[in-house]
């Protein structure tokens, strides 16, 4: 016999035996008892933390529901007149920032129907230090207003025209209304927001 062939004839039965103790092994051990493995286990992932709230609704409203309704509410005109900045990425006008434009009114929009999500968390305060009724069954519609009225205006910034814009403006401004109607315009001022 060649030598070569030895080699490879010790080579095979030498692998042969392996692969025969390794499966008697794993059989003998059971589908109760998987092999052992070495590896570092995954560490669990921790649970969700409650989200902190950090602003009251009067500031909610107006460091991201007010602002983006502007940015909404401005495509109903013609984007394409406003001034550029003279530096966009440092422009205040989210108009004209690097991100401007129909991109702008794009995430305006969506920025409202995310908000929803904040205006519903529970613990939230209102302005006079009362809680949002979040709980409350007009509260959730409203919320969800604002949610759907910003989806489509999200849709109706994609078409990038001014027309369709004008009409989902008047959705967000009845989404607005619907809530301010109840709990902001309130006959005793700041002090009775909040309340039905």
């Amino acid at each position: 016999m060649h030598p070569f062939m030895r080699v490879m004839l010790v080579f095979s039965f030498a692998a042969g035996t392996w692969l025969t103790i390794s499966a008697t092994q794993a059989l003998a051990q059971g589908p109760d008892h998987p092999p052992r493995r070495t590896a570092t286990p995954t560490p669990r992932a921790a649970a969700p933390a409650t989200p902190k709230i950090e602003a009251t609704m009067l500031q909610l409203m107006r460091g991201i529901v007010y602002p983006a309704s502007n940015v909404v509410f401005a495509a109903q005109g013609d984007l394409s007149k406003l001034t550029p900045a003279p530096d966009p990425s440092v422009s205040p006008n989210l108009l004209t920032s690097t991100y401007g434009g129909w991109t702008a009114v794009e995430n305006a929009a969506l920025a409202l129907s995310e908000s929803a999500n904040l205006i519903a968390l529970p613990g939230r305060l209102c302005s006079n230090g009362k809680p949002a009724p979040v709980q409350r069954a007009d509260w959730i519609k409203f919320v969800q207003g604002l949610r759907s009225a910003g989806l489509a205006a999200y849709k109706a910034a994609q078409t990038k025209n001014a027309d369709a814009m004008v009409d989902v403006s008047g959705t967000v401004t009845e989404a607005c209304s619907a809530c301010h109607d109840v709990y902001r315009e309130k006959r005793g001022g700041i002090q009775d927001r909040c309340t039905p």
